[in-house]
C-alpha cells in the first residue's frame, strides 16, 4: 500500500514538473483561474508551484554538475 502511494506521488510530481517545463518553453499553462471552487483552485495552483520548485532545483543541480553542459544553440560539438 505504501509503495503504491509513493509511486502515485512520484507520478504527480513528474507531471507537475513536466507542466512547468511546458510553461517555460511555450508559455502554455493550465487555466487555473477557470476553476470555480476556491479550495480546488488553490490546491491546483500549489500543485503547479510544486512543479516549478522541482524544475528550479533540478536546474540548479544540473548547472552545478560537471556531467551537464549548457548548449547555447551551437551544434558544433560533434
Amino acid at each position: 500500500m505504501l509503495s503504491r502511494i509513493l509511486h502515485y506521488t512520484a507520478d504527480a510530481i513528474l507531471i507537475s514538473t513536466a507542466l512547468a517545463g511546458i510553461k517555460r518553453s511555450t508559455g502554455l499553462t493550465p487555466a487555473v483561474n477557470k476553476i470555480e471552487h476556491e479550495d480546488a483552485r488553490s490546491y491546483a495552483q500549489k500543485y503547479l508551484n510544486m512543479g516549478e520548485w522541482v524544475m528550479d532545483n533540478t536546474i540548479v543541480f544540473m548547472s552545478n554538475s560537471s556531467y551537464f553542459v549548457r548548449n547555447n544553440g551551437n551544434n558544433n560539438d560533434h
